[in-house]
């Protein structure tokens, strides 16, 4: 995927520029990457969006390996150059080799196949098949197939406002990635 800089028709905001009726998210996640600095555009969706955010990034029944995972492959099969670069850096903060972050991308076996496979259903399909379904709940649990699903769901949303608006890559990834291609 292209981690070039683009031009944005919706940038990111600045910190100058930040709407007053969400001051204080500028402090946390909503002020820390470009992806919410151009939803803050919409002040009341980013407000909104914090909750959910919350339980997708941070209490996932996934677990953080396996949402990496989850949101590696969505951002490879959107296409979403911003999701895959953020989450390769996740995902190696994580402890996750370069090996099988390449394998999110094209064939992984093993949990990341299923893994791979339910997230390639819900692009194609829209829909787990039940063997999918009861594969992941055995596996994992169902209350990690409703968070795979919301996790897709989630970062899809966030795939459409990025490839949209061309939202650029933060700069301390592009750094990385620049240092430490995939």
């Amino acid at each position: 995927m292209n981690i070039s800089k683009t031009e944005s028709s919706c940038p990111p905001m600045s910190d100058e520029e930040w709407p007053v009726e969400i001051a204080e998210m500028k402090a946390g996640f909503a002020g820390s990457l470009n992806v919410y600095r151009t939803m803050a555009h919409h002040p009341a969706l980013l407000k909104a969006w914090g909750p959910l955010r919350q339980h997708i990034v941070k209490d996932s029944a996934l677990g953080p390996v396996r949402s990496e995972l989850v949101i590696l492959r969505a951002a490879h099969r959107m296409g979403s150059s911003y999701e895959w670069a953020h989450h390769v850096s996740r995902a190696r903060a994580l402890g996750i080799s370069d090996t099988r972050i390449r394998d999110m991308g094209g064939t992984p076996v093993g949990e990341d196949g299923l893994i791979a496979r339910a997230v390639d259903a819900l692009f194609d399909n829209a829909r787990l098949s039940s063997e999918i379904e009861q594969a992941l709940s055995s596996s994992m649990g169902t209350q990690a197939v409703l968070d795979l699903i919301a996790t897709v769901g989630f970062y899809s949303v966030l795939g459409y406002i990025l490839m949209t608006f061309n939202t650029p890559i933060d700069e301390h990834v592009v750094d990385e990635m620049a240092k430490r291609p995939i």
